[in-house]
């Protein structure tokens, strides 16, 4: 039988929800984060959110005092923190991806405000390739990749792997600092290249990030970097919430050590316990249905465990 609505009582049932929840964010219609019309239409309010009075990146101070800088960061901030769907999807990769980060961060002598760096890369999406072929989650170009000492070829990727890339990464930051001497600099680099950061400072006669006119998505890197630090290190106080099951944590795997060719794949995985889909889920660095092994190298290869 087919089932009546009442569209009067549910529409007076909405309103009263509505009404409920302006109790409890706004405390009447005007004060609070939504209006209800008249026809029980819901009518959200949008705020600007609040910058901090003060924010360091890498130990160096962000001049908020500067009119040019604050609208910078609010613009980014504003931005990041109305992309309810994307911030939240990097807050659950972020604890699967943060702990290794962090660790290699600090083994290789890099700021941890560097995490953030590569957020703005790539969402944490371990997949990702750019329209101009960056890769991953550092977003290294192929040719890049190589100078840093990641392998890449039509069998192995290794701006894919995690640990390798974060650490060709950190190799990157170090350099550009020691040319530098700022890690602002270093960061801003790492969108613009070495030598187009090097174009501009001989150019203006300035080595400040902050001081100098840099192109578009340059200028926007470091504050777009800075609006993630900002809402992803404290994402209660921008009003995103995830209860701790809801949050990604890393993949449990054990490591076999591989130095000699694989030629096939799936039936490595399968006579390790595994499947050819969870082997590529875990090494997104393979890129083939073979391994072969350069003389003298080992590979770490990652089965995940069937309980995660």
């Amino acid at each position: 039988m087919k089932k009546v609505i009442n569209y009067t009582a549910y529409t007076i049932a909405v309103v009263a929800i509505a009404l409920l929840v302006q109790s409890f964010i706004g405390g009447n219609k005007n004060d609070g984060l939504v209006d209800v019309k008249e026809d029980g239409r819901l009518q959200y309010k949008w705020f600007v959110p609040e910058l901090p009075k003060t924010l360091m990146f890498a130990g160096e101070r962000v001049p908020l005092e500067r009119w040019e800088v604050r609208e910078r960061l609010e613009r980014e901030l504003t931005i990041n923190y109305y992309m309810h769907g994307t911030t939240l999807q990097m807050l659950r990769m972020s604890t699967r991806y943060f702990p290794q980060i962090e660790q290699q961060l600090k083994a290789n002598g890099v700021p941890d405000d560097f995490k953030y760096l590569c957020v703005a890369e790539s969402s944490l999406q371990p997949l990702v390739t750019s329209p101009v072929g960056a890769a991953s989650l550092w977003q290294f170009m192929k040719d890049t990749g190589p100078r840093y000492g990641l392998e890449v070829n039509e069998d192995v990727d290794e701006r894919y792997n995690v640990s390798k890339a974060t650490d060709a990464a950190c190799y990157y930051l170090k350099e550009s600092y020691g040319k530098f001497f700022s890690w602002t600099a270093a960061a801003a680099s790492y969108n613009c290249g070495q030598a187009g950061y090097t174009k501009q400072v001989e150019f203006q006669q300035k080595s400040n990030y902050y001081d100098v006119a840099l192109p578009e998505e340059t200028s926007r890197y470091i504050f777009r970097i800075l609006a993630l630090k900002l809402i992803l290190s404290e994402p209660k106080r921008y009003g995103y919430i995830l209860n701790p099951e809801e949050q990604y944590r890393p993949l449990k795997v054990r490591t076999l050590s591989v130095d000699t060719t694989i030629k096939n794949l799936a039936e490595f995985a399968l006579a390790n316990g595994s499947t050819y889909k969870m082997l590529k889920l875990a090494n997104p660095w393979m890129r083939s249905h073979s391994l072969p092994a350069k003389k003298g190298k080992t590979y770490m290869v990652d089965l995940p465990l069937d309980k995660q």
